[in-house]
């Protein structure tokens, strides 16, 4: 594995520096990524523990189920698998287990009987919401700790990491989770 190499930085000031239109140092990069994996991991610990005191039985991939279903509507089976980057199989396993705790529905789809529409019951949605609820105090908790400096980039920063992943906004209601 080759080393690191440290950032440039301005010499007075210590911070890095870059060249307009440059593309990032290695170094940058590889900071970068260090902090994503940090930070997500902290907030699948938030989503676990929100998920664990709403249901302890669903899990984390279950929950990503829900969320989707709930910021993209009903899906066909093959097509919620595509969302959640799974194979259909293990898609149609976790939706067996959340139809079993009545928080999904499974249909017929209306223009093929082959194929399989899955959406949420009144009750996943009132899962994803009282989930989505606990998670938002939460890191609003741990946000409010930070040092308002510290914040001011991360907002900007946050939305051009999710565009770039492809997660669609969050909406005030439902979160799309990044797990």
């Amino acid at each position: 594995m080759p080393a690191r190499r440290p950032p440039r930085t301005a010499p007075t000031t210590g911070r890095v520096t870059r060249t307009a239109g440059a593309k990032p140092a290695p170094g940058d990069v590889d900071a970068l990524t260090d902090a994503f994996l940090t930070a997500s991991r902290l907030l699948v610990a938030v989503s676990a523990r929100s998920i664990s005191a709403v249901d302890e039985s669903i899990t984390v991939a279950q929950f990503r189920v829900l969320v989707v279903l709930d910021s993209r509507g009903p899906a066909k089976l093959t097509t919620l698998a595509g969302h959640l980057a799974v194979n259909p199989s293990t898609a149609s396993r976790m939706v067996d287990r959340l139809v079993a705790a009545g928080l999904v529905d499974r249909e017929t789809s209306p223009t093929s009987r082959r194929e399989l529409v899955v959406g949420l019951t009144g009750q996943g949605a009132a899962v994803v919401r009282s989930v989505t609820r606990r998670r938002r105090a939460e890191i609003t908790r741990i946000v409010t700790r930070m040092p308002v400096t510290s914040r001011r980039g991360l907002v900007r920063a946050l939305r051009a990491f999710t565009e770039a992943g492809g997660e669609p906004p969050v909406d005030g209601g439902a979160d799309v989770p990044w797990l």
